[in-house]
């Protein structure tokens, strides 16, 4: 078992909602720069995130979050640092609430040391394969940051 796993999130169907998945493909291509580190990209499967965290050290969660703030923007926080405005009345496979999903691991003793989430303001959210331009042109950044929290 590695010390880390770093999880990808979204549909890449829908623009900008895939930025997670995109950004963990292009991070498992450089894994050699980071030891002890697994990726794994899980779409929109929001409780395999449970099984995908189960014991490790540290998780770090990539996603597309509406947070209120300038198209494009990053943000590192934890899940202690936020609450969840979704409404949900159960757990889905298919969709979640990652909050919810990351309380059930604590619940269950089963959640990792550290766990931090990069969240990701989109620019465009329509039926579409790819990026925005806005987050193209920002992709490296992102990778830059992620990076270094791997470090």
């Amino acid at each position: 078992m590695s010390d880390c796993v770093v999880i990808g999130l979204g549909n890449t169907l829908v623009s900008d909602e895939g930025i997670g998945c995109f950004l963990v493909e292009a991070l498992s291509q450089r894994a050699d720069e980071f030891p002890g580190v697994d990726f794994e990209e899980l779409g929109a499967a929001g409780m395999r995130v449970l099984h995908a965290i189960a014991g490790q050290r540290k998780a770090v969660i990539v996603d597309c979050a509406i947070m209120g703030t300038e198209p494009g923007t990053i943000r590192r926080f934890t899940p202690d640092d936020v609450r969840t405005i979704k409404s949900m009345p159960g757990f889905s496979l298919h969709e979640g609430d990652i909050l919810r999903v990351i309380d059930l691991s604590r619940v269950l003793g089963e959640a990792p040391e550290e766990i931090v989430i990069f969240g990701i303001e989109p620019a465009l959210l329509e039926d579409c394969e790819g990026l925005s331009p806005l987050l193209t042109d920002r992709f490296e950044a992102y990778i830059a940051e992620i990076a270094m929290e791997l470090r």
